[in-house]
């Protein structure tokens, strides 16, 4: 028997097993910012299982038996297709409901007050660092849910409204925070941040394209020197899971100071205890130091 079929035959066998504590609609999602979504929408009347566990690279989650089981019984699948392969094909292969991020986006209406539909960025799977898109698939999250358990459509209704609510208070923490800064460009480790810089006004160059494992090639990097030195920044950004290896060597280079910029990606085992909210906060602190904002002027 070949190994997919092996692996079919548990998977089936396992596919109708709760696990301990279950309860509810069986929700699944990619990644802990869709997690988030699940978790805050559905409140205590669903099973949320993130695929990503902490510490883990999003990019490169791989589905053992138990965790495509997981997908395969899911009522509600919620995902950013083309982030996570392995969750592509499976999602291919089960009959649930799902949420898919960009497709969310390209079909969605604005839902945060003073906001337009959010279009989707070709190339960049990180929608959620822009709180109105993620506020609108909150939206579309609340829908299938409703629709799945009508019985707490009520619930499910009242959730989406607060944490609209405090997506739409984040998005206002940004815009004043970000309306007067002495810098506007920002170099980070990743691409991660086209959204959030579509959304507030800054221009983002990483030192390698969305993989975050891929090398820069040297013409890149003596490119990101010159912008460095004409721009006058300060600092280079890191991500916790990656951490600041990818970019101390510029930094150290150039003289400049190295700080984290959490694309959100995933929880790390420091960053267990926080949630979007905050780890988007902490963000928002890093940008307005880098750039001296309030400070217009400074360098």
């Amino acid at each position: 028997m070949s190994r997919l079929l092996v692996l079919l035959a548990v998977v089936l066998s396992c596919a109708s097993c709760s696990q301990p504590g279950q309860k509810g609609v069986r929700v699944v999602a990619g990644l802990y910012p869709m997690a988030y979504v699940a978790e805050r929408v559905a409140g205590d009347n669903a099973t949320i299982t993130d695929l990503a566990k902490p510490g883990q690279e999003p990019h490169d989650l791989e589905l053992g038996v138990r965790e495509t089981a997981d997908v395969a019984d899911a009522d509600l699948i919620v995902y950013v297709k083309g982030l996570q392969p392995a969750l592509d094909d499976a999602v291919s292969d089960t009959s649930g409901d799902t949420v898919e991020a960009l497709a969310t986006l390209s079909s969605g209406p604005a839902v945060l007050p003073g906001t337009r539909p959010v279009r989707p960025i070709d190339g960049d799977p990180h929608m959620w660092l822009d709180p109105a898109a993620l506020a609108t698939v909150a939206e579309a999250v609340k829908d299938r849910l409703v629709a799945i358990d009508p019985a707490h459509a009520k619930d499910y209704r009242r959730n989406a409204a607060e944490l609209r609510d405090d997506l739409a208070h984040l998005d206002s923490e940004f815009s004043a925070g970000l309306s007067s800064c002495a810098r506007r460009t920002d170099v980070v480790s990743h691409e991660a941040y086209s959204y959030l810089g579509r959304r507030y006004g800054i221009d983002f160059e990483s030192l390698v394209g969305v993989s975050p494992d891929a090398e820069p090639s040297p013409k890149h990097v003596a490119a990101l020197q010159k912008l460095i030195e004409d721009q006058g920044l300060t600092t280079l950004f890191f991500e916790p899971l990656a951490g600041a290896d990818p970019v101390r060597s510029l930094a150290g280079d150039l003289g400049l100071k190295v700080a984290e910029l959490d694309p959100i990606e995933g929880l790390t085992d420091e960053t267990s205890s926080e949630d979007y909210l905050s780890l988007m906060q902490a963000d928002l602190a890093a940008l307005e130091k880098a750039n001296a904002c309030h400070e217009k002027g400074d360098s």
